[in-house]
């Protein structure tokens, strides 16, 4: 039955856990509650197996059925889909706090000179810092929207199975001139160059375990015409998704309608690249006009609350593209790995910017940023057949929660107390394809306070090549020069 507690009805205290009974081979797995498609529910468990949910259903069952198998109880915990980050920058992840306080386009003055500023080792051990942060906050699949690193994409794809997380690993097919000018496109042997790279890296990556291609281009303007509809076809035929900026900032939108008299989904609909293949990240500053060719379409989006709180124009209408039936999930950005926090953020901008002024006290009412959080990421990023649920045959992307504890052993209402309450060191485990990647916090089978040590001493020397310019000075020189102190 579905878990609707009443007071002093939740989850039992948590109990110690061993690792240990973790790590089996197939592993029948019978926690207090399982977070299904249709809700958390009591008395469930989970056959685990060849990295895949065999069965999942009432636990007694279960062990009727599985008799040579001895049930793991996890008293105390959930069994939940892993998160999906819809929207990452793996390789930005030794600048991430330059970006503070710093105004809204900021990719010419940090983002490229920092990543045009990593050799492979810097490049591997910042994707793989990134890739930490996120399996520590709960995501088992991370959408990389593809690195301006002058190194092969094989770097990312490495750190990423190293560290043991999904990752849909974008390559860039940028052909145009420069995204802030108002010049050209390319020549046709620059074009083909680019789409020949696109069809490599589709086949590169096909049928790899955890690392799933896809295809990106920065912004629309970054690509020629013929690119973005080439990369389109590609995409599609292979099943893979185009990863896109899209609407994100003003200055962006300006310069789309100034070059095209289009704003930019209009644009990528007069060139045939939006349809199901197509994640447009961001999409912020979007019109209702633009919000029926999304629906119509079957584009998906990336919602980036915390980007938008922290250097955005705007905050994406979510609650409406839900309503609407538009495919999106949730993304950080690159701005924190920490999926709790970003389900909360994600309901938290959508009270802010539309549901205080509408009198919508509820705005998605806690599981639909749950739901966007993992199956609707999934689907966004073109893994919805295979992750993002707890079902046979799905892929067992997992986490062990602690709802035992105080924040919510006297439950109402999980699904909401996951959102507004959650917080990272509740995860217990962090499973990718059946293995447990994560402990307590903890990666399982690498060290690293080696990898953090090295990233430490990389990144001072990185920016210091880079030529970052900052316009906002740090905190403490913002405090030093206030007048108030």
């Amino acid at each position: 039955m579905r878990h609707d507690a009443t007071a002093g009805d939740g989850p039992a205290p948590n109990r110690p856990l061993d690792a240990r009974q973790l790590t089996g081979e197939v592993r029948l797995l019978a926690p207090d509650l399982v977070m299904t498609p249709e809700g958390p529910m009591e008395g469930h468990a989970a056959v685990v197996a060849d990295g895949v949910f065999r069965a999942v259903g009432p636990a007694a069952r279960l062990e009727r059925e599985h008799p040579h198998l001895t049930p793991v109880r996890l008293p105390g915990h959930i069994l939940m889909p892993g998160f999906v980050d819809a929207h990452h920058h793996l390789t930005q992840s030794f600048g991430s706090a330059l970006a503070f306080g710093e105004p809204s386009e900021i990719f010419r003055r940090v983002w490229v000179p920092l990543e045009g500023a990593l050799d492979e080792e810097s490049a591997y051990v910042a994707a793989k810092l990134a890739a930490l942060e996120s399996l520590r906050g709960g995501f088992t699949t991370v959408a990389d929207a593809g690195t301006r690193a002058p190194v092969d994409v094989d770097v990312v794809a490495a750190a990423t199975r190293d560290a043991g997380i999904r990752c849909v690993l974008g390559l860039v097919c940028n052909d145009a001139a420069d995204p802030g000018s108002t010049g050209g496109g390319t020549d046709d042997a620059a074009g083909a160059a680019t789409l020949a790279a696109a069809e490599k890296h589709l086949a590169r990556y096909s049928g790899a375990e955890l690392v799933h291609p896809s295809l990106a281009v920065s912004v629309p303007e970054a690509a020629t015409a013929r690119t973005l509809r080439d990369t389109a076809r590609l995409a599609a035929e292979a099943g893979a998704v185009v990863q896109i900026h899209v609407n994100e900032h003003l200055a962006a939108v300006e310069r789309s309608l100034v070059r095209h008299g289009l704003r930019p989904l209009e644009y990528l609909r007069e060139v045939g690249a939006l349809g199901p293949q197509l994640l447009a990240a961001h999409a912020t500053l979007v019109t209702p006009a633009e919000l029926t060719l999304l629906a119509d379409t079957g584009t998906a989006v990336s919602y980036n609350p915390v980007a938008s709180a922290w250097k955005g124009n705007a905050v994406a209408p979510a609650t409406a593209m839900a309503e609407r039936g538009i495919r999106f999930g949730l993304g950080t950005d690159g701005t924190r790995g920490d999926a709790l926090r970003l389900v909360e953020a994600a309901e938290f901008a959508q009270r802010l910017a539309h549901g205080l002024a509408t009198g919508d006290s509820s705005c998605g009412a806690g599981w639909t940023w749950l739901d966007r959080g993992a199956a609707g990421g999934a689907d966004a990023v073109g893994l919805g057949a295979l992750t993002g649920r707890i079902a046979p045959g799905a892929a067992a992307d997992f986490l062990l929660v602690d709802v035992g504890g105080p924040e919510m052993r006297l439950s109402w209402d999980l699904p909401w107390e996951l959102v507004r309450r959650g917080n990272r060191d509740q995860i217990t485990a962090v499973f990718v394809a059946g293995r447990m990647r994560m402990w307590r916090g903890r990666p399982v089978g690498w060290d690293d306070t080696a990898l953090v040590d090295r990233a430490a001493e990389l990144s001072r020397e990185v920016v210091a090549r880079a030529g970052v310019t900052r316009v906002h000075p740090t905190s403490t020189q913002a405090r030093a020069g206030s007048a108030v102190r």
